[in-house]
């Protein structure tokens, strides 16, 4: 018989579950790759839902409708008033992040190189300029958001719901004591009245009540100075011996203080520095302007006397 031709199986049936088995591999292959693709695309889609329901936006607001009826809300009116609540807390956390925003960019002067849009020319010489210019933030606007924005952010650190009209109360007393101070006095109404019953009425009622010769620890923590506030106002600690300086002065330094930090971009100066430049230019002898300040007030004085 001719060797041209070999009518044996030969290693066919190897061949064929060999190919059978590639088939199943590819089959299992690509049903693999569409359950990656599927699990992919799933994933997406849940993030891209994740990121919908967190992302602010006008749209996310319900439009004003006429109520559904008197007393009980509905269901839809339910869901109308969840979402609306959302809108009114963003504003909260909205308001101290401006501040902050606008006390980094005043602090680091990171306005500097940005030219004026009213006057290409130049670029802007301070926060107050650049805000109002820019972001339409009046001066005053300005001023009071960069003194609020820390006070807030340790309230809401603390799991307190502060709002900025609490807040704004609050500045008052960070100007005269510290920062500390301030939030220990919403902590002592927090205690009084309880978390849910603090309103910026009440705070407001209680700035009131600090007596003027209250004087406070800046390095005690904010539990302590609430006990300390808390026992002075119900008369469990007795008034503290008259300081050389008088607490209205002290009070009016620190409103100057407020007032040189606006005028040199700073967030805060502390007293002890307004202090310390104060004594080293009464020594200056090359420049006695100082001096001869305190000599003509002394001498008003005691013409006075």
């Amino acid at each position: 018989m001719s060797d041209d031709f070999d009518l044996s199986w030969g290693e066919e049936p190897d061949t064929t579950a060999d190919t059978l088995t590639a088939v199943d591999t590819t089959r299992d292959g690509n049903r693999d790759k569409a359950k990656a693709v599927d699990l992919k695309a799933a994933v997406d889609k849940a993030v891209a839902d994740a990121v919908e329901e967190v992302r602010p936006g006008l749209d996310k607001i319900p439009d004003p409708v006429e109520p559904a009826g008197e007393g009980a809300l509905t269901p839809e009116e339910e869901e109308r008033f969840r979402r609306c609540n959302e809108g009114v807390a963003l504003h909260t956390v909205a308001w101290f992040m401006l501040g902050k925003s606008l006390d980094t960019i005043a602090t680091g002067r990171l306005f500097r190189a940005t030219p004026h849009k009213l006057d290409p020319g130049r670029c802007y010489a301070s926060i107050e300029e650049w805000a109002e210019v820019e972001r339409g933030i009046s001066v005053s606007k300005c001023s009071q958001l960069r003194a609020a924005w820390d006070i807030g952010e340790i309230l809401m650190a603390r799991g307190f719901d502060a709002n900025p009209g609490q807040v704004r109360e609050l500045v008052p007393v960070k100007t005269a004591y510290s920062l500390s101070a301030a939030v220990a006095v919403y902590v002592l109404v927090a205690e009084a009245a309880g978390d849910d019953k603090i309103t910026a009425a009440r705070i407001r009622e209680t700035v009131k009540l600090l007596p003027g010769d209250l004087t406070l620890d800046e390095d005690d923590d904010v539990d302590v100075l609430a006990k300390t506030i808390r026992a002075r106002l119900l008369g469990e600690l007795p008034k503290p011996a008259p300081r050389a300086i008088p607490p209205a002065v002290t009070r009016a330094v620190d409103r100057r203080s407020v007032d040189l930090a606006n005028v040199l971009d700073r967030s805060r100066i502390p007293r002890s520095e307004v202090q310390l430049q104060l004594l080293e230019a009464f020594a200056d002898e090359d420049d006695p302007t100082v001096f001869d300040a305190v000599l003509t007030r002394m001498k008003k004085q005691g013409k006075q006397k």
